[in-house]
């Protein structure tokens, strides 16, 4: 599993983004492009299974973007703040190795009044 965070900033009309502990680097014209530059880039480096991403505006010019690859459980990275979270599967997630069935919960039956013979209001 890797994950994989990048500082975003927009200088004029231009957004780029640097890795914060590594050499990534990518830059588009837009966020959306920039996020989906970004991730091609790790999966480039790091391509070991299903991937998950999320993009946080800190100020209308800059932002976080984290990119999550493998791992393949749930619960990623949850950030507030009116961050925008997207999922990206690609080929990468037909690789990953598929997660066994997840149990069927049974529902229980809530009891009413009228199973016990008696009422509350009578």
């Amino acid at each position: 599993m890797g994950v994989f965070t990048f500082v975003c900033r927009k200088s004029g009309s231009e957004w780029s983004a640097s890795q914060l502990s590594g050499d990534l680097e990518g830059s588009a014209s837009s966020t959306f492009d920039l996020q989906r530059n970004l991730v091609k880039t790790v999966l480039g480096v790091d391509s070991s299974g299903g991937v998950q991403s999320s993009f946080s505006l800190v100020t209308p010019s800059s932002a976080v973007f984290q990119v999550i690859v493998g791992g393949g459980g749930g619960g990623g990275f949850i950030a507030s703040g009116g961050a925008a979270a997207a999922g990206a599967g690609g080929g990468a997630a037909a690789a990953a190795p598929e997660a066994p069935p997840a149990e069927e919960k049974k529902e229980e039956k809530e009891e009413s009044d009228d199973d016990m013979g008696f009422s509350l209001f009578d």
